[in-house]
């Protein structure tokens, strides 16, 4: 099996940075960081033209937890900056896995 230790995040946004949203590549996890630096402009060639101005981030990942990694968090500065990072929520569900049947009925309405 292989591990993750970076993962390139690609963002498009408008030309004044105030709409922006994740694009998608074709390779987006890599087992080392430099196998992320190496495909960044090839990422980047490949998405040109999908948005005005476009950022890449290639971002750590702790092969040890990459299992636990559930959410990209960023967010994209007014000067083109972009933060981001790879994190475990702190989000825990838990059910007994049995509803009252209306319950199951609204649910399965939305």
């Amino acid at each position: 099996m292989e591990h993750i230790a970076a993962v390139l995040l690609v963002i498009g946004c408008s030309d004044t940075m105030t709409d922006c949203r994740e694009l998608p590549v074709s390779v987006s996890v890599f087992e080392t960081a430099q196998e992320c630096t190496a495909a960044r402009p090839f990422a980047l060639a490949d998405v040109q033209g999908q948005a005005p101005r476009i950022i890449a981030k290639c971002l750590s990942v702790d092969p040890a937890l990459e299992d636990d990694y559930d959410q990209i968090v960023w967010n994209v500065r007014p000067d083109g900056t972009l933060d981001a990072s790879v994190e475990i929520s702190d989000l825990e569900v838990a059910s007994n896995g049995e509803r009252p049947e209306r319950e199951k009925d609204s649910l399965s309405q939305q």
